[in-house]
């Protein structure tokens, strides 16, 4: 493989690392404990903006159960399921599912997960934070949402987005069952578009007109 290749190679690497990891449906956290690995190299790994040296790649095939080919784009990685209820949900170590609903080649991406419902009144959810922008949106029940240093509770139909730079995590906020939501997220930062203006007709939603 030619210098170039390999440089290419690299580069390539941190999105594949990290689809690989959402659909195991771990956190950057989860890996670093079985893996030794920072969480911030992981990041910077993921995004982009550090390449990985072959200890790291052979640390991440291993816990990934994926071969090096694989990461290095030589063959395809597995297709995600199209019908994500109809396989079982990948499982975080706090119970919460989390069902894949794009490949992860990069760019924005999407996914749905579920919480159980709360047994007891939980502390305030466990912060993480990282590089990226996101969407979430509630379906079903109640999210307790801690951002920053904000707590917000919530309820079906509510949306809020927001830099992943800013300490954030979620919990069940009630007890009559388990909580449904959405997340869009953009691993570089990239942000949904409005494309539709509030005052009719065609606009880009910041009252501009469309091309």
């Amino acid at each position: 493989m030619a210098g170039d290749d390999v440089t290419q190679a690299l580069a390539a690497m941190g999105p594949r690392l990290r689809g690989v990891r959402e659909r195991r449906g771990v956190t950057l956290a989860d890996v670093s404990r079985a893996t030794g690995i920072l969480p911030s190299t992981l990041s910077r790994i993921e995004t982009g903006v550090r390449k990985p040296s072959l200890e790291v790649v052979l640390r991440l095939a291993k816990e990934y159960a994926v071969s090096l080919d694989e990461l290095a784009g030589s063959v395809p990685a597995p297709a995600p399921a199209l019908e994500p209820r109809s396989t079982a949900p990948h499982s975080f170590g706090d119970s919460k599912a989390v069902w894949p609903l794009t490949p992860y080649v990069g760019g924005l991406h999407a996914h749905k997960h579920v919480l159980p419902t709360a047994e007891k009144t939980a502390e305030r959810p466990r912060q993480v934070a990282h590089e990226g922008y996101e969407w979430l949106c509630v379906l079903y029940g109640r999210l307790w949402l801690a951002l920053g240093g904000q707590d917000l509770v919530l309820t079906a139909g509510d949306v809020v987005e927001f830099d992943t730079r800013t300490p954030h995590g979620v919990a069940n906020a009630g007890s009559a069952g388990p909580v449904e939501y959405l997340i869009m997220f953009g691993p570089q930062g990239e942000r949904l578009r409005l494309r539709t203006s509030t005052a009719g007709g065609h606009g880009t939603g910041d009252g501009t007109p469309a091309d």
